[in-house]
């Protein structure tokens, strides 16, 4: 039996103004391609918060406040790399009227596997047919906007 690591990490619910939500496409070669919201591991020393607001810099090129937390998981996944994790997630709502973004602050892993971005419809989200993370994303964004109202 291996042991998961711990990994704390910051998502990003990012919406625009026409209510569609920004994912990501992985394709990391040892599995099926997914999408999936912008975010990542929080940073020693680092809030969720904090690390929500980097991670938003460095995937979209926006620097935008990250709040409310509007959710946190639980979750075991093999990452990327093939690190088997045990992941706390806090999810951020980030509400933007800008759809252009500039992800010329990629690591070179994330340029190799995240070669692709759009903005998903709350139709397209339960239509399309590759995986999306997190697999409970439309009950995140019904409740962010009964939140709001």
């Amino acid at each position: 039996m291996s042991v998961r690591a711990e990994r704390p990490a910051a998502r990003i619910l990012l919406v625009d103004g026409e209510g569609r939500v920004l994912l990501f496409r992985f394709d990391p070669g040892d599995r099926p391609p997914f999408w999936c919201t912008p975010g990542g591991a929080v940073d020693p020393g680092e809030s969720y918060a904090e690390a929500a607001r980097r991670e938003l810099r460095e995937e979209t090129g926006l620097e935008l406040e990250c709040g409310p937390e509007v959710a946190q998981r639980h979750v075991e996944f093999v990452t990327i790399e093939g690190v088997p994790v045990t992941a706390d997630e806090r999810y951020f709502l980030v509400r933007t009227d800008r759809s252009e973004i500039d992800t010329a602050g990629h690591t070179p892993l994330e340029r190799r596997v995240m070669q692709s971005w759009r903005w998903f419809a709350r139709d397209e989200i339960a239509a399309h047919p590759e995986r999306i993370f997190p697999e409970d994303l439309l009950a995140l964004l019904a409740a962010t906007e009964t939140a709001d109202a």
